[in-house]
This record gives structure tokens, C-alpha cells and sequence, in this order.
């Protein structure tokens, strides 16, 4: 963490600078009781922080205001042929966020011990910090508004839950660990066959829990679910319990793969080789597909001889130049699996029919797969 030091009436502050994503912190803090979008525009362009003594609900208007300022309604790109180079496409887009997320980060808030945010009319958010970072701070922190504003609603998401429709309940996730809004994958879980026979399967990366919950629901005996994310694994045990699988699924911390082997190993991994810039991007992006080499490189040695590996994965990567079309079946033969069958969903998400978002030529073309593999000489 980086600590930050000011002048404010008349005084020296020191306070830590909290970040979830991975950016530079302020050079400056200006504390103000209240000013405009572009005065806190201005500051931010020379990393200078605005630190927000004012009235809570104006801090959000003004919030409001800078958002708009900076994000400009994009040209349609559905509209358009493909970009010629679709990874320059994808690279300037996320160039584009991180820029975005670097100036908005510079209207900040003070965060008081015990998570109290004293300002005007602010509500309570203790809860929600809470959530994302454990036990009450002793010490006082600042935090940008746009990230308190994103834990206040995630822990609403949290609370509320996310309704699974091949589970016939909600699944409940904190920040930080990935939420499975879109259930076109689950379903592909959710009603493949399973291998014969199907006594242990392991769910690789398990996140909320959500797959492992499946597989207990169809019938598997024993399910073991990894993931080197703790707070992934407070979530999965959370739910589980709550659905009443916890006897069912063993829960366990590991990079990948546990002891022993499976019958059937279930794995998740993050779609797009791109570096993440922030906690809850680590869900998203695998860096030099890192996550799915090491899968595809070790789950042999942990498939059972008549077992299965189900690899779930989008061809976004694809359609974005980020990974070459055929690239994927070949890893899968180098590693000494067969693709026995694949199954195919297309993706029902906002983003997937929104024709003025960005990256609309890749995913108005996306595919979400299921590849049954199996040991090459026991394919089908």
C-alpha cells in the first residue's frame, strides 16, 4: 500500500491510499467542500487527487458529471466491417478503460476507522467495506469514490444474490470473486452427460462454487473444488452450505489440481489472454493463458483412464486476434486429450447485443463452448 502525506488546515495528514486497481497513486490531495466536474477533471489530469469533504449525494452528482465528460458515446463498430488489426482494436480499448479508470480514481473519499465515512448525508458503509476487506480498519484510508460506490453495490449484488436457473436458486458472491451473471455456461454443465462411470469430479478455479454445486445437484458423489483465491473459497463454502451440498463438495486451496484423481474435471478458466489491471479483472483475463496451459498440461496426470475433462471456454479471444482459430484444438491435442464432442451456447448477455460497445464485432460473433476431452487412446 502507498501512503500519501498533505497540508489541511494547517496540518499534516498522512494517510494509506487504497487502489483496487493497479495504478499509480496521487501525486497531490486538494481537499475541497465542494467545487465542479471540471475542476476535478482538471486535477486529475496531473494526478492530483480531490479529496471530497462535502456533502455526500453532491459528491455523486459531481461523480455523475465527470463520468459523463469522459465517456463520449462511441461509434458503433457492429455497423462497421471487422477492425483490420482486431487485436489493436481490443489493446486501444483497453488502453481506453484503464485511462477512464485512472482519472475517475481521482475524486476520493475518506474512509475513518470502524469504516465510517463522514461526510453529509452519507450512508452507512461499513457493510459493504466489510465485505471487501475483512475486519474494521483501525486507521483512517482514503478510497476513490468510484470504487466505494462499486463495493456499496456489490454488496447489494451479495445480499441479493444471483439467480441460477440449473440449480433452482440464487447464488450469493462478495466482491473480488467472479459472479455467474451469464449462465450459458452452466447450462452446458448442467445438462451434458456425464462420464461413465462418475464418481469423483474436481472443479478447477471454483469461484462462488457454482459449478461444484451443479455437479453435487446431478448426482456426483464426491466433488472436489480448488481455488488459491480465500475469499473465493469463504464464498463457495458459504454457498454450498446454503444449498445444502457442503457434505457433498470438499473444498480445498491449490493453483489448480488436488491430490489424487477424477473421473470427471471441471475447469473454467479466464477467457481472454490479456493482463488484468485490477482484483476483480483476475476473473477475466489469463495472462499469456497461463491458467489454461497449466490445465491442459496437467490434466492428464489427474484424469482418471475412462474419465473426462470438461474445458469451458469462448471464442472471444478468437474473434479478438488474440488467439489464433485453430490454436485451442491443437493445445488440446498436444496435451494427449481428444475432443470427443463439443457444445455450443450463444451468449444472452447486455453486452453481447449492444451494438455500440466497443468490441460489438467480436462479441456479436461470440460462442460459448464445452469441449468433452478425453485420454486419446480412450476417445470415442
Amino acid at each position: 500500500m502507498n501512503t500519501l502525506i498533505w497540508q489541511e488546515n494547517q496540518q499534516q495528514l498522512v494517510m494509506v491510499w487504497r487502489n483496487e486497481s493497479q495504478q499509480k497513486p496521487p501525486k497531490a490531495i486538494v481537499p475541497v467542500i465542494q467545487c465542479s466536474a471540471d475542476a476535478v477533471l482538471k486535477n486529475a489530469h496531473t494526478r492530483t487527487a480531490t479529496l471530497w469533504r462535502g456533502d455526500f449525494h453532491q459528491a455523486k452528482s459531481i461523480f455523475a458529471a465527470l463520468k459523463k465528460r469522459l465517456r463520449k458515446p462511441p461509434k458503433s463498430n457492429l455497423k462497421d466491417s471487422k477492425p483490420i488489426d482486431a487485436a489493436s482494436a481490443f489493446h486501444a480499448h483497453r488502453m481506453k478503460q484503464a485511462q477512464y479508470s485512472a482519472l475517475v480514481n481521482m475524486l476520493v473519499v475518506e474512509i475513518s476507522a470502524g469504516f465510517t465515512l463522514n461526510l453529509p448525508r452519507a450512508p452507512d458503509v461499513s457493510a459493504a467495506l466489510r465485505d471487501v476487506y475483512g475486519e474494521n480498519n483501525q486507521t483512517s484510508f482514503l478510497l476513490p469514490l468510484s470504487q466505494l460506490l462499486g463495493f456499496i453495490g456489490a454488496h447489494e449484488w451479495h445480499k441479493t444474490g444471483v439467480e441460477v436457473a440449473a440449480l433452482g436458486q440464487r447464488i450469493h458472491v462478495p466482491f473480488g470473486v467472479f459472479s455467474p451473471l451469464r449462465g450459458e455456461y452452466l447450462e452446458l454443465v448442467a445438462h451434458t452427460p456425464l462420464p461413465k462411470p462418475c464418481q469423483t469430479a474436481f472443479d478447477i478455479g471454483t469461484g462462488s462454487g457454482v459449478l461444484a454445486a451443479i455437479l453435487a445437484k446431478r448426482g456426483v458423489p464426491h466433488v472436489v473444488a480448488t481455488d488459491n483465491n480465500l475469499r473465493a473459497l469463504e464464498s463457495a463454502k458459504a454457498n454450498l452450505t446454503r444449498l445444502g451440498f457442503s457434505q457433498h463438495v470438499d473444498l480445498q486451496v491449490a493453483d489448480l489440481f488436488p491430490e489424487d484423481s477424477a473421473d470427471l474435471i471441471v475447469c473454467n478458466p479466464p477467457w481472454v489472454p490479456a493482463k488484468p489491471t485490477s482484483t476483480i479483472e483476475a476473473a477475466l483475463y489469463d495472462p499469456n493463458s497461463a491458467m489454461l496451459n497449466s490445465f491442459l498440461t496437467q490434466v492428464t496426470l489427474h484424469l482418471n483412464k475412462e474419465g473426462e475433462a470438461w474445458l469451458i471456454m469462448s471464442n472471444l479471444a478468437e474473434h479478438l486476434g488474440l488467439r489464433a482459430e485453430n490454436e485451442l484444438s491443437a493445445r488440446i491435442k498436444d496435451s494427449g486429450l481428444h475432443i470427443v464432442e463439443t457444445r455450443h451456447s450463444k451468449p444472452t448477455h447486455a453486452k453481447a447485443a449492444d451494438v455500440d460497445d466497443a468490441l460489438a464485432f467480436a462479441r456479436s460473433q461470440e460462442i460459448t463452448t464445452l469441449y468433452r476431452l478425453k485420454h486419446i487412446n480412450k476417445a470415442l
